[in-house]
């Protein structure tokens, strides 16, 4: 048996394992974390994660900086590999970045491409994939209306404000038709009344397509409006500290989800749970 056998064998049975330890829960997933660390010169930043994240799921890490939650999305994308453990996406290993998977940055500005219009920025994702030309612009114009902007195709970035940029970043990466969205602090720049409305148009896109999402965010009310589930890492290293289910009814309202008694206890829950890993 090589080396390189050996290690497919005993991420295979890692996962199995978290699974059983789930109930089998992982039978549904659709990324899977079974023991995963990673070092970085020497330095543990993750430490033995288990994490199963269902088909069609919203799952949002949270917790206090430094606890690794930028970099645990970057291993759930394929973009770093684990020191140890193993991941599966779909039921087999993870080897790397996927067509299937889109990636949504925080920093909008350096996502887009700045000679591009907001027609020619989708477009980028549709000329990767090989869609036909003659097809391209009414695919861009069904995009560009699903997140609200639909009489801007022609508008460059430095045009628009900082919401219409993400919201062209998140058309640009549905373009792809991923079936799970990474979404690393993609709404942490922008202004409160902004952040809402692209809350719930990012709500109303995963029901529509059903994509798995996978939410960073330092907002804990934020975590909670668009969960399914809020997992919160302590630090030093990156573990899992907390997991809490959300039962919130859909779809949710920005007013009367946030003054549901059941969100201001989850959120007193996680906020109790920040300070003392803070400490």
């Amino acid at each position: 048996m090589t080396a390189e056998t050996a290690t497919k064998e005993l991420g295979a049975a890692r996962l199995a394992g978290a699974d059983a330890r789930r109930g089998g829960a992982g039978r549904d997933a659709l990324i899977e974390f079974a023991g995963v660390s990673l070092a970085f010169a020497g330095k543990t930043v993750l430490d033995k994660i288990d994490l199963s994240i269902a088909k069609g799921e919203i799952v949002c890490i949270v917790g206090p900086s430094g606890c690794g939650k930028t970099t645990a999305l970057r291993l759930a994308s394929g973009l770093l590999a684990p020191s140890a453990g193993a991941i599966a996406f779909n039921g087999a290993p993870l080897q790397g970045p996927r067509r299937d998977v889109a990636i949504v940055f925080q920093d909008y500005g350096k996502a887009l491409l700045p000679w591009r219009t907001a027609a020619g920025n989708v477009s980028l994702a549709l000329e990767a994939a090989g869609t036909p030309r003659k097809a391209r612009p009414q695919r861009i114009g069904a995009l560009l209306a699903k997140v609200g902007l639909p009489n801007h195709a022609d508008k460059y970035p430095s045009q628009m404000s900082g919401g219409m940029q993400q919201r062209l970043q998140i058309a640009r990466c549905l373009a792809q038709e991923p079936i799970a969205l990474m979404m690393d602090e993609p709404f942490g720049a922008l202004d409160a009344m902004t952040r809402q409305e692209l809350q719930d148009e990012l709500l109303d896109i995963a029901a529509a397509s059903g994509a798995t999402i996978f939410f960073v965010t330092h907002d804990l009310e934020e975590a909670i409006y668009l969960g399914d589930r809020v997992i919160g890492l302590l630090p030093h290293p990156g573990r899992v500290g907390i997991e809490l289910k959300i039962d919130l009814p859909r779809p949710r309202d920005q007013v009367a989800t946030r003054e549901a008694a059941q969100f201001l206890r989850l959120r007193r829950e996680l906020y109790d749970f920040i300070k003392s890993a803070e400490r």
